[in-house]
C-alpha cells in the first residue's frame, strides 16, 4: 500500500555485542572465590584475587618451582601457574618476610628471581576445579598462558594455620586438609636454592633439566 513502510526498509535496533564470559563465567568464578573461601576479589573483569588479607603469595620461574616442589614433595597448600611462572600461596606477612629471610639463608645478596606478593597486590584468579576436568596441566583446556591451579584451594581449609608460616618453626608443621605443609623457612631455601640453580643455568646456557 503506498505510503505505508516496507517491513525491509524499517531500522530495527541491534543490541551490543556482550562482552564473552571468562572460564566458567566471571561471575560464576567470583561467587566461588568469595563465598566457598572467603576471599577477597578486585573489581572488575578478569576476575583477580587481593593478595594480603587472606595470604601472600611467592612468585618464581616456573622450572624453579616444579624443581623445588619435587623435592618438598606433593604440595599441600594451594600452588598455581601462569605462564612460566608458578606461584606458591602462603601466610599472610610471608612476603614481608621474605627479604629478612633471604639475608638470613644467605641469598640475600643475588637477583634470584624470587618475588613475594603481599598487601596490596592481585592475583589473576585461576578457574575453580569445577571447570571442566581436574586436575588438568597448564595450557590444557585453557586459553594459552592463563593461571591454572596445580594444586586447588579446599572450601574451609585454606586458612592462616595451613599455610607455609614464620610460625612453623616454634609450634610444628602447620596443619591444612589432615596433613602438614612445610615452614616458610623451609619452602623459601628450597625455592632460593633452584631459582639460583636456574640462574646458572640460563647464564651457562645449559637446557632446562627434564621433569
Amino acid at each position: 500500500m503506498a505510503g505505508r513502510p516496507s517491513p525491509l526498509t524499517v531500522p530495527v535496533p541491534v543490541p551490543l555485542p556482550r562482552r564473552p564470559p571468562g572460564p566458567g563465567g566471571d561471575g560464576r568464578v567470583r561467587r566461588w572465590y568469595e563465598r566457598e573461601l572467603g576471599w577477597a576479589t578486585a573489581p572488575g573483569n578478569p576476575v583477580r584475587l587481593v593478595v594480603g588479607h587472606r595470604f601472600d603469595v611467592l612468585d618464581v620461574p616456573l622450572e624453579a618451582g616444579r624443581a623445588a616442589l619435587r623435592r618438598l614433595g606433593p604440595p599441600l597448600s594451594p600452588v598455581a601457574v601462569r605462564a612460566d611462572r608458578m606461584q606458591l600461596l602462603v601466610a599472610a606477612g610471608g612476603a614481608e618476610e621474605l627479604p629478612g629471610l633471604l639475608r638470613w639463608l644467605e641469598w640475600g645478596a643475588l637477583d634470584l628471581d624470587l618475588v613475594g606478593l603481599g598487601e596490596g597486590a592481585l592475583m589473576d584468579a585461576p578457574a575453580p576445579p569445577g571447570a571442566g576436568p581436574w586436575p588438568r596441566p597448564p595450557g590444557q583446556g585453557t586459553p594459552q598462558g592463563a593461571a591454572v591451579w596445580l594444586r586447588p584451594p579446599e572450601p574451609g581449609c585454606e586458612t592462616g594455620t595451613s599455610l607455609p608460616a614464620l610460625s612453623a618453626l616454634s609450634a610444628g608443621p602447620a596443619v591444612g586438609g589432615g596433613e602438614g605443609a612445610p615452614d616458610l623457612v623451609r619452602l623459601v631455601s628450597t625455592l632460593a636454592t633452584q631459582c639460583h640453580r636456574v640462574r646458572l643455568r640460563r647464564a651457562c646456557g645449559r637446557p632446562p633439566e627434564s621433569s
